[in-house]
């Protein structure tokens, strides 16, 4: 987990523009003991002057588990050719002296956040002080049903680490879980910029959406039965999905968009796929109903 507020390193020793004469040691050498992220940028590449800075800030934001060196391949063509560097922006992670982890082109915030945590960690996990452990047991007692217990939990370490993401996720669904959609969309709104498009955040954004929705979709009764009575009726066909949802039967929903997507997944500008990413992204990435509804839809659409 990225430690936002740390400042163990100097920023001068953390971020640096590396040289063919310098890189064996603020790269290959610096990276026996910490993580390197090399920058291989160009004044002339447009994307490079959004990357690097959001680079640099998660860098700064890790608190000294990574560091990064910017090197210009106009300037240092020998490095770039040897690292077979085709294009820019190209981000490297140096390990032990080894590559072990890149991209190329530019990311959004969020897998900005992820990649340099990912890095982070190659050097091992941060001591965050228990608040780790906090945020576990609060995972536990959501899961448990004590979401007011969890509440106070994930709020007491915000109170420590105020752009945890997985700790303000946390408290937002929290806040779901009792059905304060009213706060838990403030305490969304109010999460810092720097962990706006964290995929925790994402997720709680979500959550709220499907929650609005299905406070105006109607009884799951009754869509049911429009339903069966015209099976081409797609507006009542969504609208049972969002029921659905919002009486907790996430699979069921996903049948119900799959079915619309397989009938007309142009209807309402593609609003089945739409409605379906919806629903993803509330459920963890790795959840069943998500992996198998992605290889559904995924088939159908290369049919």
């Amino acid at each position: 987990m990225l430690e936002f507020g740390q400042t163990d390193a100097p920023a001068d020793d953390l971020i640096k523009d590396g040289s063919e004469a310098t890189f064996m040691q603020d790269v290959v050498e610096a990276s026996q003991t910490v993580p390197v992220i090399v920058d291989f940028w160009a004044p002339w590449c447009g994307p490079c002057k959004t990357l690097g800075p959001a680079l640099e800030a998660a860098v700064t934001a890790a608190g000294g588990r990574v560091k990064m060196v910017k090197l210009d391949v106009d300037q240092n063509q020998m490095i770039a050719g040897q690292l077979q560097i085709q294009s820019v922006p190209t981000v490297y992670a140096f390990w032990q002296g080894q590559p072990a982890d890149g991209f190329q082109g530019a990311l959004p915030p969020s897998e900005i956040l992820a990649f340099v945590e990912r890095v982070a960690d190659l050097g091992g996990p941060a001591d965050d002080g228990g608040l780790g452990a906090a945020v576990e047991a609060a995972e536990e007692m959501l899961e448990a049903g004590e979401a007011a217990d969890a509440a106070q939990t994930f709020a007491a370490v915000l109170e420590e680490e105020p752009a945890n993401a997985v700790a303000y996720g946390g408290l937002v669904r929290a806040h779901m879980a009792m059905d304060d959609v009213d706060q838990a969309e403030a305490i969304l709104n109010g999460a810092p910029a720097e962990i706006s498009e964290a995929p925790e955040l994402e997720a709680a954004r979500a959550m709220i959406e499907l929650a609005r929705q299905a406070a105006e979709a109607g009884p799951v009764a009754e869509l049911r039965a429009a339903v069966e009575a015209d099976e081409n009726d797609h507006q009542a066909r969504l609208d049972l999905a969002i029921a659905l949802h919002g009486a907790g039967d996430a699979e069921g929903a996903v049948d119900q968009l799959l079915d619309l997507f397989r009938r007309d997944r142009e209807w309402k500008d593609g609003a089945a796929k739409t409605q379906l990413f919806t629903v993803f992204d509330a459920l963890k990435a790795e959840d069943p109903i998500v992996l198998n509804g992605r290889r559904r839809l995924s088939s159908m659409i290369f049919a």
